[in-house]
C-alpha cells in the first residue's frame, strides 16, 4: 500500500513539473544476434548520465521497465531471460530503489529459422533523476536472411551484449552456506526473513549491493534489508522485514494464525555477495513462519557490527578476532577436559586407566608412547569427524552434535565393536587390548595399537554428550568458517586426552594406583560387564531409530550367534572348519539384515504422549508452542535423544522425581519433549536459531511467547529462577 501511495505522488507532482520528454534521457535500441549458437533479440536501453530506470522489483517506489514485441501487428511472446543484475538507490527519504543506469541489454530467445520478419518493439519506463518521469519509445528491427539483424540509435557492440550475457543470473540451487528462514514479527500482518551466510571470504563481500534482493511476489511486500557481521567477520546475518499484503489479494488471504501458509509462496531472489563473481538466481518456499523468534534475533542483532556501504576494514578488527577465537579454543578445551567425567566415556576411560596400571612398570618413555597413541587415536577422530562435518554441510545437510548415532548403521556397527571387545574382557577370546594380550599378565608390553583404537572410541562415544563449555565452543565450530572447525574439534579432542598426556609425562601422578596383579583379573571381568552396559544402550538406540518389529529378531539372533561363535572356539573346538561355518552365519544374517533395508530409519510417527513418573510430556512442535502461547500457559521444553546419556541423567536426577512432578502440578507447567533420536530438520532448524548443535538443550517458554533458553543442565531451581 506503502509503494501505490507513493508512486501517486510521484505522478502527481510530475503533472506540476515543466520537464523535457523521457524519451530525451532514456534511448531505445535492438539487436538480433546469436550467443553460445542460439539466437536472442536483445534489446538495449541506454540512460543519460545521473539518471536511471527500474528493475522489475523496483523497491519502494517506481515502475518497472516494460517491453512489448511485435510481428505484423500481433504481440509475440518471446521467453525472456533473467534480466541483468540491478543496482541499489538509496533516494531521498530513504527511498530504496533498484534499477539501472548507462547501458543495459535485455535478452529474448528468438525460433530458430526466424528469417526475414520485421520485429516492432515498444518500450515504457519510469526515469529518475531528481524527478521522476514517465516514457515510452519505438524501435523496429529487420531480420536478415541469417536471422540476425540491428537498428541501433546509439552505439551498441557485440562485446558489450556478449559481456552482459556472460553475467546473466541463472536459476541456481542455494548455496549450502546461505540459510533462510521465516518468522512473524512483533507488528500486526508483518513477517520477518531472517538469513545467515558462512564459510566466506568478506573481503570480496560487495557491501553496495543486497545479500538478497526480492523478486516481487504477492503478498509479500518485501522492505529494505539489513545486514550485521558478528564480531569475528565469520558470519553476516540478514533481515528483511515483509508487509503481508493478503487483505489486498482476491479472494483476500489473511495471515495464518498457526504460522502455516493454506500454499507455500515460492518466493524469488538475487543473490550477489561475491564481487568477484556473478549474481545468481534461488527460489525459496515458505510453507510456515516460526511464531516466535523475531525479538530474540533483534536482542542478537544488536551484539553485531551493522553493515552499511561504507567499506569495513576487517583487517583492523583482527585483534579482536583473536580474542574471540581463544575464548572458544578455551571453552573447547574445558569442554574436552569434562568429558572425561560424562557417562558416556566412562567405560572407555576406565580402559585406559586399566592399561595404565598395566604398563605402571614400564620405562617413562614407553608410558609416554602408549598415551601419546591414545592421544593420537582422540584427535585423529576429532579431525577425521570435523572432515565429515565440513562435507555435509557442503552438501547442505542439516546437522548437530552426535547426529551419528542418529544413523542405523554407525550404531549397529559400534554395537558389534563394543560386544566384541566385552567379550574378550570377559575371557571368551584374546587379542591385543589396551591392557596387551593377557590383560592380567605384566609380561606383555605391548598395545599400542589397542590404546589407539581406545582413543578412536573414547571420540566416538563422547559425542553424544554435551557438557559445561563444549556447547558455545561447538556452536561456534557449526557456525563457522572450516578452519574454525578443525581448530575447536581439535582443542576438544586435546582437552579429552589431556589427563592421559599429564600422566604421560608425569607417571607419578597414578601412584595412587595399586600395582598389577591378579585383582585385575576381576577388574578386567568388571570393565567387560561396562562395556555390555554400553552395548545395552546402543541397542536401545537402535531399536529407537528402526522398525524393531521386523529386524528386533535379526539383532538378537545376530549377537546370540556372535556370543556362540566366541564360545563354541574357546570351549569346544579351535578347528579352522567348524569355526568358519559358526562365524558364517551371523555375518550372513547380518548381510540380509542390510540387503533387506532393516537398519533402514523408521520415521512413523509413534505416540504423541508420553506418560513419566505422573507426568504428561506432549510431542513438541512448533504449532503445540504457538497453541499453548495463546493459551497463556508456562511451557517447559526438553530437547533430548535415546542416546545422549548426559538428557538419561538429568531426567533421573531431576525430571522424572517427585519433586518435579509436584513442582509442574503446583505451576501448572505444560511439559513439551523434542526427541531428536532420529534425525528431524525441523528441532535441528529451532536449536540452530538458538545457536545450540546438541542435545540436552531446555527452553522455559512464558505466556507472552518469550522463550527462555536454560542450558545443557537443569534443576528445579533453575526454572522457578525464570519463572519468576
Amino acid at each position: 500500500m506503502y509503494k501505490i501511495v507513493t508512486f501517486l505522488l510521484i505522478l502527481t507532482l510530475n503533472a506540476f513539473a515543466f520537464t523535457p520528454n523521457a524519451e530525451e534521457h532514456v534511448k531505445l535500441s535492438a539487436t538480433a544476434i546469436g550467443l553460445n549458437d542460439n539466437p536472442y533479440l536483445v534489446i538495449s536501453l541506454k540512460n543519460d548520465d545521473h539518471w536511471h530506470t527500474y528493475w522489475k522489483n523496483p523497491g519502494d517506489a517506481g515502475l518497472t521497465i516494460k517491453f512489448e514485441i511485435f510481428e505484423n501487428g500481433n504481440k509475440k511472446d518471446f521467453k525472456a531471460l533473467s534480466w541483468p543484475a540491478p543496482k541499489k538507490y538509496l533516494e531521498a527519504g530513504d527511498i530504496l530503489a533498484y534499477g539501472y543506469s548507462g547501458t543495459n541489454h535485455f535478452f529474448y530467445e528468438l525460433p530458430r529459422n526466424f528469417y526475414n520478419k520485421e520485429l516492432e518493439i515498444k518500450g515504457t519506463w519510469l526515469v529518475c533523476k531528481d524527478i521522476c518521469i514517465p516514457g515510452s519509445a519505438t524501435t523496429k528491427i529487420k531480420l536478415g536472411t541469417t536471422g540476425w539483424g540491428e537498428n541501433h540509435s546509439f552505439k551498441v557492440t557485440a562485446k558489450d551484449i556478449g559481456a552482459t550475457f556472460s553475467k546473466l543470473p541463472k536459476l541456481t540451487a542455494t548455496p549450502n552456506n546461505l540459510e533462510i528462514f521465516l518468522t512473524k514479527a512483533k507488528e500486526e500482518n508483518k513477517l520477518s526473513i531472517q538469513y545467515t551466510l558462512t564459510n566466506f571470504n568478506f573481503k570480496n563481500f560487495n557491501k553496495k549491493s543486497n545479500l538478497l534482493t526480492p523478486y516481487l511476489q504477492p503478498p509479500f511486500d518485501y522492505k529494505h534489508e539489513k545486514l550485521y557481521f558478528d564480531k569475528t567477520n565469520n558470519t553476516l546475518y540478514g533481515r528483511m522485514y515483509v508487509d503481508w499484503d493478503g487483505e489486498y489479494e482476491e479472494p483476500e488471504w489473511p495471515l495464518p494464525q498457526d504460522g502455516i501458509f493454506k500454499k507455500p509462496i515460492v518466493a524469488k531472489f538475487l543473490v550477489q555477495f561475491d564481487k568477484s563473481k556473478k549474481p545468481i538466481l534461488i527460489k525459496h518456499s515458505f510453507k510456515q513462519f516460526a511464531m516466535t523468534g523475531d525479538e530474540s534475533m533483534e536482542s542478537f542483532f544488536k551484539t553485531l557490527i551493522p553493515v552499511t556501504g561504507k567499506t569495513i576494514d576487517i583487517k583492523s578488527s583482527s585483534s579482536s578476532d583473536d580474542k574471540s577465537l581463544l575464548y572458544f579454543i578455551l571453552f573447547a578445551f574445558l569442554g574436552g577436559l569434562i568429558l572425561n567425567l560424562m557417562p558416556c566415556v566412562l567405560p572407555v576411560i576406565s580402559l585406559k586407566l586399566f592399561g595404565l596400571v598395566v604398563h605402571s612398570n614400564e620405562s617413562k618413555s614407553k608410558i609416554l608412547k602408549h598415551n601419546l597413541a591414545y592421544t593420537a587415536g582422540v584427535i585423529s577422530s576429532f579431525m577425521a569427524l570435523a572432515a565429515v562435518i565440513l562435507f555435509l554441510k557442503s552438501s547442505g545437510e542439516k546437522i548437530g552434535w552426535g547426529f551419528q548415532l542418529q544413523s542405523p548403521g554407525f550404531v549397529f556397527t559400534m554395537m558389534i565393536i563394543l560386544f566384541v571387545m566385552a567379550l574378550n574382557m570377559l575371557g571368551l577370546f584374546e587379542f591385543i587390548t589396551p591392557g596387551g594380550r593377557s590383560l592380567g599378565n605384566t609380561q606383555i608390553k605391548k598395545g599400542m595399537g589397542g590404546d589407539f583404537l581406545n582413543g578412536i572410541l573414547a571420540t566416538i562415544l563422547s559425542t553424544p554428550c554435551s557438557a559445561p563449555f563444549l556447547g558455545t565452543a561447538l556452536t561456534f565450530a557449526f557456525t563457522t568458517g572450516p578452519s574454525s572447525i578443525f581448530i575447536i574439534f581439535f582443542f576438544v579432542g586435546f582437552g579429552l586426552s589431556f589427563p592421559f598426556i599429564l600422566t604421560g609425562f608425569f607417571p607419578k601422578l597414578i601412584s595412587f594406583l595399586p600395582k598389577p596383579g591378579m585383582w585385575m583379573e576381576k577388574l578386567k571381568n568388571i570393565l567387560g560387564f561396562t562395556l555390555l552396559l554400553t552395548f545395552v544402550w546402543l541397542y536401545d538406540v537402535l531399536a529407537n531409530i528402526i522398525d524393531f518389529s521386523a529386524s528386533g529378531i535379526y539383532l538378537n539372533i545376530i549377537f546370540t550367534l556372535i556370543f556362540m561363535a566366541f564360545f563354541f572356539r574357546k570351549y569346544i573346538t579351535k578347528i579352522f572348519f567348524w569355526n568358519i561355518v559358526f562365524f558364517a552365519l551371523p555375518i550372513a544374517l547380518t548381510v540380509n539384515l542390510i540387503s533387506n533395508d532393516g537398519l533402514k530409519v523408521d520415521y512413523r510417527t509413534k505416540s504423541k504422549i508420553q506418560k513419566t513418573n505422573g507426568q504428561i510430556w506432549n510431542k513438541w512442535s512448533q504449532e503445540s508452542m504457538d497453541r499453548l502461547k495463546v493459551q497463556k500457559k508456562w511451557v517447559f521444553i526438553d530437547f533430548t535423544a535415546k542416546w545422549c546419556l548426559t538428557c538419561k541423567v538429568n531426567k533421573k536426577l531431576v525430571l522424572e522425581t517427585d519433586s518435579f512432578s509436584k513442582f509442574v502440578k503446583e505451576n501448572k507447567l505444560e511439559l513439551l519433549i523434542a526427541d531428536w533420536t532420529k534425525r528431524d530438520d525441523y528441532i535441528t532448524d529451532f536449536l540452530n536459531k538458538y545457536k545450540i548443535v546438541g542435545v540436552p538443550a531446555y527452553f522455559l517458554q512464558r505466556p507472552n511467547g518469550e522463550i527462555i533458553h536454560l542450558g545443557e543442565t537443569i534443576s528445579i531451581g533453575k526454572i522457578r529462577d525464570n519463572m519468576k
